[in-house]
């Protein structure tokens, strides 16, 4: 009886295969989001790394006149600053990116090993750097709220009705909402329970929901614990006296706003370095750029730990 070798009649895949060129891609890194809270910032440069928020003190103490009065008695005023205004430092998120020369020698074909481990690290380091805005405890939004901007939710899912009361805290020139993806989906729930589906609006490319013409923006940074989370509402902009990013300008190696590689030199090991730097902070002009529901419950999602 013939061997099962002596029956097999053509060449076999997996023999085949040691001749072909298999497609490759670059490295998927999946914790890579869009980010859409650092589009959608206005963003100031602080060319001195500090940037100083001058307030009024009391407007309520500037008079005016409009009667009828001889014009001999107009009263007179000023407008009187804050002696001791705040001042935003920037926050730097940095790291030092190792590459064995041999390695970038040999294996860079068809993929560059240098530029695509800085283009790994440089993802990760503007993911973090969202988790900063929105969380850092100096300047975080999250912990940039005056008390009479924090709501809380009246049944614990999020509901139009909350999403208006927001609205009020923040009702001059609201640009966005900025909540958990889970959170979206929760409100979205209570619309259509009661009949009222949100409408969708176009940005970047991308469709996102709307409550009242403001759009929903989706961010996995806002943190969740015990199945809740909060919804921020945001004014933006300096000259709206909104919320503003603040970065560096015209850093050493800088490869975009605020971020910069530089070439450290190679060691007796052969292992060459990267300093990767981003500066940044954000700042809150005024109390009312920014108001937040608290309470959100999320519904029957498990706890989300970011």
């Amino acid at each position: 009886m013939p061997d099962q070798k002596s029956k097999q009649t053509a060449l076999g895949d997996v023999a085949a295969r040691q001749l072909a060129v298999a497609t490759r891609t670059v490295p998927q890194l999946a914790a890579i989001t869009p980010r859409w809270l650092t589009h959608l910032l206005s963003w100031t440069p602080v060319e001195s790394g500090v940037y100083r928020l001058n307030k009024v003190k009391d407007a309520d103490n500037v008079e005016v006149d409009c009667s009828n009065r001889d014009e001999r008695e107009l009263p007179s005023t000023y407008v009187d600053y804050v002696e001791n205004p705040r001042e935003y430092n920037l926050s730097a998120v940095n790291t030092v990116l190792d590459v064995h020369t041999r390695v970038s020698d040999l294996y860079s074909k068809p993929f560059n090993q240098i530029t695509e481990q800085l283009r790994l690290t440089i993802e990760i380091i503007k993911e973090r750097q969202e988790s900063e805005l929105i969380n850092n405890e100096e300047y975080g939004l999250l912990n940039s709220i005056a008390p009479s901007q924090k709501i809380k939710t009246r049944l614990g899912p999020p509901t139009p009705d909350d999403l208006d009361e927001l609205i009020t805290k923040v009702w001059k020139e609201p640009a966005f909402f900025l909540l958990h993806p889970l959170a979206i989906a929760a409100f979205g729930r209570e619309c259509t329970r009661r009949g009222v589906p949100p409408p969708t609006v176009s940005l970047f490319g991308s469709q996102f929901l709307t409550w009242r013409g403001i759009p929903l923006i989706p961010s996995d940074k806002l943190p969740i614990v015990n199945n809740k989370s909060k919804i921020l509402l945001l004014r933006t902009g300096e000259s709206r006296q909104g919320v503003v990013g603040l970065y560096q300008p015209g850093l050493p190696g800088e490869q975009s706003p605020g971020l910069s590689v530089r070439f450290m030199g190679i060691n007796n090991k052969a292992i060459a370095s990267y300093l990767v730097s981003l500066y940044c902070s954000l700042a809150v002009l005024t109390d009312d750029a920014i108001a937040v529901l608290e309470d959100v419950d999320l519904g029957n999602y498990h706890e989300y730990k970011y």
